[in-house]
């Protein structure tokens, strides 16, 4: 019995990871001179950043050229969605460095600076957190004040919302609507009661709540794909962006008034944690914007179909782990 053999998609000869590599040459070129305090450092990095933006449009464009003219078969999809699966592999690895840190810090470090040993080099130093280091002083009030059932309350709120919007999925998966909709409406209840446990005009909470409603926007709007609701599609993709923006805002904000509280990543070891590990969650939130962005423009543009939608599904998973960060962030960051 004879059997086709699907062909597999070589694409032209393409420039772009020249350019990718120049792009990066000159970031980094430009990082170095621009720490020694040399005039071309800004203007390298610029540049860099220009040369990284033409490639990316250029080559995201030509790729979806390639797949909507219907150039790419199963095994490019199998490809497609490996590397994405690899690529958020490699997400997960640096965010786990930093929680890896602030491990470390906050059960070692302190409390080794704190012991008989450590009081002979910072005989004024407290093991206690957040702390700014033997050197600094650190006088904040970035928080409410939350009791521990209170906290615990808001927690398990948060961890059933999580719970309740990947469980989701597999309503989606098996095309059960009713089902879906009831749970995507359990994880609108939990948030309400979430933003209630909690303290209504802290913005942590409020980006906590707003992560999780993008979740169930998000997973409403990858339903609608799957049924060739096109319209609905973009609809509620677009109240995903919106909430995505209201976040990166709401971050802006809580950035601007920990500064006027005296908390700057010079400010020690809590400083340079807390502004690293939210900040580079913000640039990922920026970074899931804009590829949804994307996502929502293709769609107006035609692109996409109930059968085949993988660059939105890539872009969705993106989102999904970007939730998934926060929620651990908002755990071990604000709340322990």
């Amino acid at each position: 019995m004879s059997q086709t053999l699907e062909k597999y998609f070589v694409p032209e000869p393409s420039t772009y990871p020249l350019m990718g590599a120049v792009a990066l040459l000159l970031m980094a070129a430009g990082a170095s001179f621009w720490v020694n305090h040399l005039e071309a450092g800004p203007w390298l990095v610029a540049s860099g950043f220009a040369v990284l933006i033409y490639m990316l449009f250029g080559w995201f464009r030509t790729v979806a050229r390639e797949s909507e003219s219907g150039k790419y078969g199963a095994q490019v999809s199998k490809s497609f969605r490996f590397s994405m699966m690899w690529f958020i592999f490699s997400e997960v690895m640096f965010f786990a460095a930093f929680f890896g840190t602030l491990f470390y810090v906050r059960h070692i470090g302190i409390h080794d600076l704190g012991s008989v040993d450590g009081n002979l080099f910072w005989p004024a130093f407290k093991a206690v957190w957040p702390t700014a280091g033997p050197l600094g002083e650190l006088e904040m009030t970035m928080a409410p004040t939350i009791t521990f059932g209170k906290a615990m309350l808001g927690l398990a709120l948060m961890v059933g919302a999580g719970a309740a919007v990947t469980y989701a999925h597999k309503p989606l998966e098996h095309g059960k609507r009713s089902q879906l909709q009831l749970v995507l409406v359990l994880v609108v209840v939990l948030v309400a009661l979430f933003l209630g446990a909690m303290s209504l005009d802290w913005l942590p909470a409020i980006n906590t709540a707003l992560l999780l409603a993008s979740a169930a926007t998000l997973t409403w709007a990858h339903w609608s794909i799957r049924n060739g609701n096109r319209a609905q599609f973009n609809i509620f993709l677009a109240l995903t962006i919106a909430l995505g923006v209201v976040f990166l805002g709401c971050q802006a904000e809580e950035y601007t008034h920990a500064y006027h509280e005296g908390l700057k990543l010079t400010s020690g070891i809590y400083g340079s944690t807390f502004f690293m590990m939210t900040g580079f969650h913000g640039l990922h939130v920026t970074i899931g914007v804009i590829m949804l962005t994307v996502m929502l423009f293709r769609s107006l543009a035609g692109h996409f179909s109930a059968e085949r939608h993988f660059a939105f599904e890539a872009a969705a998973w993106y989102w999904h782990f970007v939730d998934y960060v926060w929620l651990l962030l908002f755990i071990v960051v604000y709340v322990l």
